[in-house]
């Protein structure tokens, strides 16, 4: 197309407002205009109909201009006028464009005199205009009129300060030459947002009403009250002119005929007048459009660029294609796959930062909330020394036994092992509904066809169902497996020999000394009498727990040796939203300071249950809830002779062996016939049966019907993608290498901060 020139400038920023405005967004894109700002009947309006030479715009008393109206005006042989939001409608009659913006002013407004933020876009096409966008904003005022809203005047500077806050906007500050220019609205909120004056052009209406022997020369010559800028002086009809439907052409030449019979203004004659303000605005406009093009640029690649990814699946969209349906939900189903394999196994993109989910929670579940169910469910040394002591008595009969019974070390520890089966089954829960829910979130990419994310959540969720009963019952059966044969020469047993020279304490293995298990903010809860909460950073070893100041770890406040303590829930308080357990010392000494206790709270039960398997692996165990166990033991369990009590301490030990090699083999197994039965058997159906029941599930065109949602997001999109795109080729096409007009100095303007 080649340059088109610096004249084309306008019109091109004109386009990209109608590209936005059309889709009823603005793409947040300042785009560079003229902001028409002063108080009531200060003659904005007049300043307007003057550049258009026709009379179009709503007058009266009170606030007429109620809703930003955007006027672009383009250079053109015929005489016309269109709105954006009567799309196809010429208007020739400006009377009629008069009623229109009347009618569409009140459509959101109402009759009464509030305004709105929402504007109306005017293009008048006329061999009289320069290219120009302007914004007519409603004018300012003091005081409520009518049933106007008591704040209008807040309401009304907030909607001008939407508009002239914009570095991309050229404001136009409109002033009566017959008031006080010193304190000027317009020019108090145009120095506000600019306060350099490198955007402020000073207008002076009103120059034949002031009072006889005065002038505003001075202002005019910008000596007096001066603006970087300056100022144009104008004249626009007086009431009576526009009651009497005085011709504007005849009213510019009046007015040109003013500026050169008065002998205060005519040696600036050439500098003042309606058709020297379109020019200059014109000139000021481009060249300010020339300035912002390569910001404007570079933001509209970056929005493109936003657009990029979700405009991809819809750019080679074809309603009319029959075989579209076919290929979308082969490319949905197939999608759906990928991204429940991302789910599970992991990958670079798309990284959830803000909690687990999938694979990640699966493994949580698999070696820390499952390990810790399983060391629960084992540490309850009372009541199992006193089925040790009734194990030991029964074998026995009526005899004194005088060796330790095999029988008793295999009726205990079966007991043992049965008890696994609980945290097993509860592991498999908890995976399930971990899939489950990571099928919901990767359906969330189907919500474009509301009945087919339905089947494929129904389908993929009945066959997680199916693998449930299976994968318990291999699991049981592990377990039963366990339960058949007691393996006295598995390698890591201690034996009889060893388990009689061990005593519980000796046998208690600890991670490596020193090595650190855990490090995390926690808070330690104390009344407010005694200091109240506090959050530190915390240090779990395999020895000790200590805590700083924060995570520089300079400042340590104590360090709790592991020895002797215990965990212990802790109920939340009534007012509290933290989760609390605690850590005690079973020879009821105090732990820190003078507490017995120390709780410690964390945001989330999940963290909880984290911190409690880092305490596991660190040997610090729950504590087990001894309800009734004292009153329901007979006495003589606690009176044992020393050979009984041998005995005890000899199959416990055992027991204690055994059990920690069938629960290693346990954590082991139980995860990997999850993996193996339900999450490998998920992966694989997706991959190649999911698609052959959703064929078989139904009609396929009712399965692919699109949301109505989906289908107007579409096209909002598309047109976003399309505006921008054209909106980057349009740009693409201006050379800015072009003479500008240099921006005039700064001048004295202390004034205004004076006035203000």
């Amino acid at each position: 197309m080649g340059n088109r020139g610096m004249e084309d400038l306008i019109p091109l920023i004109n386009k990209l407002q109608d590209a936005f405005s059309s889709i009823g967004q603005s793409a947040n894109l300042d785009l560079p205009q003229i902001a028409v700002v002063g108080g009531q009947s200060a003659g904005k309006s007049s300043v307007l109909e003057n550049f258009v030479g026709r009379d179009f715009l709503p007058r009266g008393s009170g606030i007429v201009t109620r809703r930003p109206l955007i006027l672009q005006l383009v250079n053109n042989k015929a005489e016309y006028a269109e709105f954006l939001h009567c799309k196809g409608k010429v208007f020739v009659d400006f009377d009629e464009v008069r009623s229109e913006i009347e009618a569409e002013t009140e459509r959101i407004t109402g009759s009464n005199k509030g305004i709105s933020p929402i504007p109306i876009n005017l293009r008048v096409y006329s061999p009289n205009v320069l290219n120009l966008t302007l914004i007519d904003l409603p004018g300012m005022t003091k005081v409520a009129v009518g049933d106007q809203p008591v704040d209008i005047e807040h309401q009304i500077r907030d909607m001008l300060m939407q508009f002239i806050t914009k570095e991309s906007c050229l404001i136009l500050a409109v002033t009566p030459a017959n008031t006080d220019l010193a304190n000027s609205d317009a020019l108090k909120i145009a120095k506000e947002v600019d306060p350099q004056g490198m955007r402020t052009i000073g207008v002076i209406t009103k120059l034949d009403l002031m009072d006889e022997g005065t002038d505003a020369k001075d202002i005019l010559e910008n000596k007096l009250l001066p603006l970087r800028r300056g100022y144009i002086g104008v004249v626009n009809r007086s009431q009576k002119d526009i009651d009497g439907k005085k011709d504007i052409r005849a009213a510019m030449a009046a007015e040109r005929k003013f500026f050169l019979s008065h002998p205060g203004y005519r040696h600036l004659a050439e500098r003042m007048g309606t058709p020297h303000l379109q020019k200059a605005l014109n000139q000021q406009l481009t060249n300010h459009i020339r300035d912002t093009l390569p910001g404007l640029r570079s933001k509209l690649q970056s929005q493109m660029l936003s657009l990029e990814k979700e405009v991809e699946e819809y750019k080679n969209y074809r309603p009319d294609d029959p075989t579209r349906k076919t290929k979308a939900l082969l490319q949905m189903v197939q999608q759906f796959g990928v991204d429940f394999e991302k789910c599970i196994e992991g990958s670079g993109d798309q990284v959830d930062t803000n909690e687990l989910s999938g694979g990640a929670k699966i493994n949580r579940i698999f070696h820390e909330r499952f390990p810790f169910e399983l060391v629960k469910i084992v540490f309850d040394e009372k009541e199992l020394r006193r089925e040790i002591s009734h194990a030991i008595k029964n074998v026995h009969g009526v005899r004194t036994g005088l060796f330790t019974p095999d029988l008793a070390f295999e009726a205990i520890v079966k007991k043992q092992i049965v008890k696994l089966k609980t945290p097993c089954l509860k592991c498999i829960d908890l995976v399930i509904q971990e899939l489950i829910n990571t099928v919901r979130q990767c359906s969330n990419k189907l919500n474009s066809y509301p009945r087919l994310r339905e089947e494929t959540e129904r389908i993929v969720t009945t066959h997680v169902r199916e693998r449930e009963g299976k994968t318990k019952d291999q699991v049981l059966l592990l377990i039963d497996i366990e339960l058949s044969y007691i393996n006295t020469n598995h390698e890591d047993f201690i034996g009889f020999a060893n388990a009689q020279q061990r005593n519980t304490a000796a046998n208690k293995k600890r991670a490596v000394p020193n090595q650190v298990i855990r490090k995390g903010w926690l808070t330690i809860s104390i009344s407010i009498m005694k200091g109240g909460s506090k959050e530190y950073w915390f240090i779990l070893t395999a020895e000790s727990l200590s805590w700083y100041k924060d995570d520089e770890e300079k400042e340590k406040k104590y360090m709790l040796p592991l020895d002797n303590l215990k965990l212990r829930d802790v109920e939340k308080g009534f007012m509290s939203t933290k989760h609390i357990f605690a850590i005690f010392n079973t020879e009821q000494r105090n732990v820190y300071k003078d507490l017995r206790q120390v709780e410690l709270a964390c945001d989330s039960q999940e963290d909880v249950d984290s911190w409690k398997a880092s305490f596991l692996r660190a040997g610090v165990y729950p504590e087990k809830d001894q309800t009734d166990s004292d009153d329901a033991a007979p006495a003589d369990t606690f009176s044992m002779d020393p050979q009984l009590e041998r005995q005890v301490e000899t199959i416990r030990n055992l027991v204690d062996s055994y059990i920690g090699i069938i629960n290693k083999s346990t954590r082991d197994l139980v995860p990997k016939t999850i993996m193996h039965l339900m999450i490998n058997s998920a992966k694989d159906f997706i991959h190649s049966e999911l698609l052959a029941y959703l064929y078989s599930s139904g009609d396929q065109n009712a399965l692919m019907e699109e949301s109505a949602d989906q289908a107007t997001r579409r096209d909002e999109m598309l047109r976003m993608y399309h505006a921008l795109k054209e909106a980057l080729h349009i740009i693409g096409d201006i050379s800015t290498n072009t003479i500008t007009t240099p921006v005039p100095p700064p001048v004295n303007d202390s004034w205004m901060q004076e006035a203000r």
